[in-house]
């Protein structure tokens, strides 16, 4: 037998699955206040060139969901070798110059005490740079993990635990799901700011920030023509993909060009979140205070992440260091075939491309062609 509990609680699951069925009914007819985070925009999906599809198989990070039969050995997608190709040519006409000059003008074959030296100092110079980057690897790693967390936790607190008013039902359910939506346009317009992407019209993004008075919205309002001037020629693009230094572009280029002040989206969707929870706290919507104080502890930590993020962005490793490192590197690459001619004749040529092949050219903190 049905309790008069029970009977409340059946006629508040059938009030709040008609206003539902009355949202989705007025979608049709009316534009809608809010966005939809888990339908992707595939605008101009159909629209891609060949050569973009192309480019997918060898630019940017590979996606984790997507498997590969090839052996470790054999993969380009990922790997350092595109940026590798004009050095590994540069030192194999080097060391083939070196040889042939040593076979029929002069020796010029050297002792290989000064290998012994060099290559410690080299070894010990490109492990610590490794263990650098794997650190900071490792914290974003664990800054985008805690992004992840602390989002499903504050969706959760807010989905369940915020309270409808009576009789205004409908406007609190579209409150709610507005706040989902800036807890995932934050997620995204973090990524586009680690990218150094300051605007709002990605497809990703566009129709989660639309409605939200911020810098980033008005600059990209005033500046129709952002992209124009950043199209990139044939030669520039290979020249990125080859790892050609003159070609790299400054990854800021986009920010300091910028005609209009662009703000910290991350930040101002914080913001308005913020503004949200303090409301729905004093109209008494959400209690008991514990709940109070794990939702608002969930804006500070995703407030830390974004300090975190931006700390591991504008710290690289020291400039000194870098240059210090490349140039020990080329010295002792180029000095090799000197050490090498002596005892293994033209096989320096491989010996020495094979030894060029896990010293990969320093390339910037920031790739240029990052995968939406």
């Amino acid at each position: 037998m049905d309790t008069p509990h029970h009977s409340v609680l059946l006629e508040k699951g059938e009030r709040r699955d008609s206003i539902v069925a009355e949202k989705l009914e007025s979608r049709s007819s009316t534009p809608s206040l809010t966005s939809e985070p888990f339908i992707q925009s595939v605008q101009g999906s159909n629209n891609r060139c060949a050569s973009c599809k192309f480019d997918e198989h060898f630019l940017g990070p590979r996606a984790l969901d997507r498997h590969s039969k090839w052996p470790m050995m054999l993969r380009i997608h990922g790997s350092c070798l595109p940026d590798l190709i004009l050095p590994l040519i540069v030192v194999g006409s080097w060391t083939t110059g070196v040889c042939l000059f040593s076979r029929h003008v002069h020796d010029l074959a050297i002792k290989s005490t000064l290998l012994t030296v060099l290559g410690f100092v080299v070894a010990l110079s490109l492990s610590v740079r490794s263990t650098t980057a794997y650190e900071r690897y490792m914290e974003g790693r664990r800054a985008w993990t805690t992004l992840m967390t602390t989002s499903h936790h504050l969706a959760r607190n807010i989905w369940i635990n915020v309270k409808e008013r009576e009789g205004q039902e409908k406007d609190d359910l579209l409150a709610k799901i507005t706040a989902l939506n800036l807890i995932v346009a934050f997620a995204r317009a973090l990524k586009h700011r680690l990218r150094f992407e300051p605007y709002t019209h990605y497809n990703d993004i566009r129709d989660l920030v639309k409605h939200l008075n911020t810098f980033a919205r008005e600059a990209t309002e005033l500046e129709p023509d952002r992209d124009e001037a950043h199209k990139k020629s044939f030669w520039k693009s290979y020249g990125e993909y080859l790892g050609v230094s003159f070609a790299m572009s400054n990854p800021r280029k986009m920010i300091k060009r910028a005609e209009h002040p662009l703000g910290n989206l991350p930040l101002e969707i914080l913001n308005h979140l913020a503004v949200y929870i303090h409301d729905v706290i004093d109209e008494d919507r959400l209690n008991p205070p514990p709940y109070q104080a794990n939702v608002l502890s969930a804006t500070l930590t995703l407030n830390e992440i974004l300090e975190t993020t931006d700390r591991i962005l504008n710290t690289p490793l020291p400039l000194a260091y870098s240059i210090a490192i490349s140039q020990l590197t080329w010295v002792y690459i180029l000095i090799l075939p000197f050490q090498l001619y002596e005892s293994l004749g033209f096989i320096t040529i491989p010996g020495t491309l094979r030894r060029e092949i896990p010293f990969p050219t320093p390339t910037p903190m920031y790739s240029p062609n990052p995968q939406r």
